[in-house]
């Protein structure tokens, strides 16, 4: 099991087409300028960035009753004045706030850049060059294009796609190294399904008008790719790219299957992967890649590389190359001539996403620098943004939610004594990372050219990629983090048996020291929560206080613990935020999980932190309807349909409306709320999903 994200990879810098599309409300400007002066503005506010306590009462809609839709209730009056500018596919406050990550984030390379030497102010100039980038149109990729169709055979073609691999390009497989997961003192190589240039296997596979239509559209796109790229017969030869790319799906796993960590965890040697999954020629693949061919493997989904392999070996040469050629030209085309740009964007972005327009350079220069050079930028984004305060008010605010959550662990009464015991020294063993790492990544052995983009990328996903491979065979490095400080996010890792919340994240509207203590809690406490019963979440819970998955949970305890979330996979399963389209509760279940957990812990904490003591009324408010709301708030997402698709086909975390709504299980939303029998998010008490 990889580690758990509180959002998908919508924010993330790495991820594909044009996922990281944000928004501002109408009427109101997206946070822009200089972010040194707005940070400082900040630190002179005598009250809370938003509202008189940290909420924005004016975004509610208070026609509508909690006990209808919360979501609605706190959230109506902004999701109705809200517009989704031209150039992104969705909006929320996770967008608002890593709008102002990237804008502090830019202060800090403009100034690099205008310094000779800088790594991260030169590849960002190179990024910005439009000019040069322009004049070279596809010439930089060009040899690769070259060797891959030179290649003479498919074990040739292998070796290629390993060689590719070292630069960001997946093939059929996708590899990165992490802890074995039942030897988590051991570094392994994990091998994932891929090959696909659609976001699922369902995108291929499933009799559905729309997606039919998203899979005429990307196939006229690879054609586009492959005349661009001066390729004749691009029609005929997108179209076989495009058959393969369906076997391909056929093989592969659902969602579904691919986060169950029980089967997932597949080990083996190389010896046994070549026999496992004939007709591959794994031996160049591996040579060329750089892969140790004695290092331990973890094989993600056997019968799908069973399957891959199968395609390969029956495919013409002839299409496997245009296969790599094209996820080269693909994975490339956003750092190539603006032809291949906006070839890519109209797909990925307008097609996958539905943002009509392309993020402003500068912003993609950022995170495609963010992503690279993540923690080189990180050092000056934590000496500028993130004082000492910041870092020690959240970690009281971790002791504090830990503490509570030790205390439901305590008082359950459907788990065993000797499983509490064990989930307690679980517990006690978890490591919180705050704010950065506390020591930084040296990047001395990477070159940056300010007149080489293209090369710039490659050889930065060269570097990555041997770093990790480097790992093997080395002490298990406890300080790596894997996000960076500017990154709106953060996650809980099973086998580092840790919880890890970047700077950037903690800032209005998810913490602010001038805001009332409920809302701080109702929002990053929430986080705090969510993070850290993904530990005990579905897949979580299979990880021993030493981060090794292990069965350490009694059966009864299994088959309690399922009860409960075979109810909770339901109640998500009748949610349908498009006609036809519903959440999947069972894709969804760790993070509605962590979700519940997260509030329920967090409002524990919280009402601890009164010290007894009744909290005060603010605005007509009470402390427990504050901290609902603040909860509330930090969902807020307008989304574009096809982004909304793609999030219900293929993404664990559900839409900002159902995990606001998740309150509905909860006691105290009742009371806080009046929440009665007939409104449509009410449940009777034997409805409620109570785990924790």
């Amino acid at each position: 099991m990889r580690p758990s994200f509180l959002i998908a990879a919508i924010l993330s810098t790495t991820a594909a087409a044009a996922l990281a599309q944000t928004a501002a409300p109408r009427g109101a400007k997206a946070p822009a300028g200089d972010a040194a002066a707005a940070s400082a503005k900040a630190a002179e506010r005598t009250g809370p960035a938003l509202g008189t306590f940290g909420f924005d009462m004016a975004g509610r809609d208070t026609s509508v009753p909690p006990g209808d839709d919360f979501y609605a209730y706190a959230n109506g009056t902004w999701q109705k004045n809200t517009e989704i500018p031209a150039d992104r596919s969705s909006y929320g406050m996770f967008h608002r706030l890593q709008d102002l990550s990237r804008e502090q984030t830019r202060t800090i390379l403009d100034e690099q850049k205008a310094k000779a030497g800088s790594k991260s102010g030169d590849f960002y100039a190179s990024f910005l060059d439009e000019a040069a980038v322009n004049a070279k149109g596809v010439t930089p990729v060009k040899p690769w294009m070259t060797a891959i169709k030179a290649a003479p055979t498919k074990e040739a073609l292998a070796a290629e796609a390993g060689r590719m691999a070292r630069r960001g390009v997946d093939s059929l497989f996708a590899l990165f190294v992490n802890q074995d997961d039942k030897d988590p003192e051991t570094y392994a190589v994990f091998f994932n399904q891929a090959g696909l240039g659609l976001p699922d296997r369902d995108y291929y596979l499933k009799d559905d008008a729309k997606l039919a239509a998203t899979r005429t559209a990307y196939q006229a796109y690879l054609a586009k790719m492959l005349t661009l790229a001066g390729e004749p017969n691009a029609d005929a030869r997108a179209a076989a790219v495009m058959q393969l790319e369906k076997t391909i799906a056929e093989a592969h796993w659902t969602r579904v299957d691919s986060r169950d960590a029980d089967k997932i965890y597949n080990k083996m040697t190389f010896a046994e992967l070549v026999a496992r999954a004939p007709g591959y020629d794994w031996t160049s693949f591996f040579q060329a890649a750089g892969i140790p061919a004695e290092a331990p493997l973890i094989v993600a989904q056997p019968t799908a590389f069973v399957g891959e392999a199968k395609a390969w070996a029956e495919a013409p040469l002839p299409v496997l190359k245009d296969h790599l050629l094209l996820r080269t030209l693909s994975t490339y085309a956003r750092y190539l001539s603006t032809d291949f740009d906006q070839t890519r964007f109209a797909f990925y972005g307008t097609e996958l996403t539905g943002a009509p327009e392309q993020q402003a350079r500068w912003k993609r220069g950022v995170d495609l620098v963010s992503s690279q050079l993540g923690e080189d930028l990180g050092q000056a984004y934590v000496a500028r943004y993130f004082p000492p305060e910041s870092k020690a008010a959240a970690d009281a605010l971790v002791r504090n939610i830990i503490a509570a959550m030790g205390e439901r662990l305590k008082n359950l009464e459907w788990m065993a004594p000797e499983t509490k015991q064990k989930a307690l020294a679980k517990l006690a063993a978890f490591t919180p990372k705050i704010g950065y790492p506390d020591k930084w990544r040296d990047y001395a052995g990477l070159e940056i050219r300010r007149d080489d983009l293209v090369g710039n990328v490659a050889r930065g996903n060269e570097f990555e990629f041997q770093r990790n491979l480097n790992k093997i065979g080395q002490p298990i490095d406890r300080g790596e983090w894997f996000m960076t400080p500017m990154t709106i996010n953060a996650y809980a890792n099973p086998t580092m048996n840790e919880i890890v919340f970047p700077a950037a994240i903690l800032q209005p509207p998810f913490f602010d020291p001038k805001a009332d203590p409920a809302v701080n809690y109702g929002a990053i406490g929430a986080v705090i929560g969510h993070e850290i019963s993904h530990h005990f979440d579905d897949q979580g819970r299979k990880y021993d206080p030493t981060g090794k998955l292990a069965d350490w949970w009694t059966e009864q305890d299994v088959a309690r613990f399922k009860t409960f979330t075979d109810r909770l996979v339901a109640q998500y399963d009748a949610y349908e935020p498009l006609p036809g389209q519903h959440v999947q509760g069972a894709l969804t279940l760790g993070e509605n999980i962590a979700d519940l957990a997260g509030i329920i812990v967090s409002y524990d904490a919280y009402r601890l932190s009164l010290g007894g003591k009744k909290a005060p009324v603010i605005d007509g408010t009470t402390g427990a309807q504050r901290f609902y709301l603040g909860y509330g708030q930090v969902w807020r997402t307008k989304y574009r349909d096809p982004i909304l698709r793609q999030i219900l086909l293929s993404d664990p975390h559900s839409p900002g409306m159902q995990r606001a709504n998740i309150v509905r299980n909860v006691d105290t939303w009742y009371e806080a709320f009046g929440a009665r029998p007939g409104q449509k998010l009410y449940l009777n008490d034997e409805q409620r999903v109570r785990i924790w």
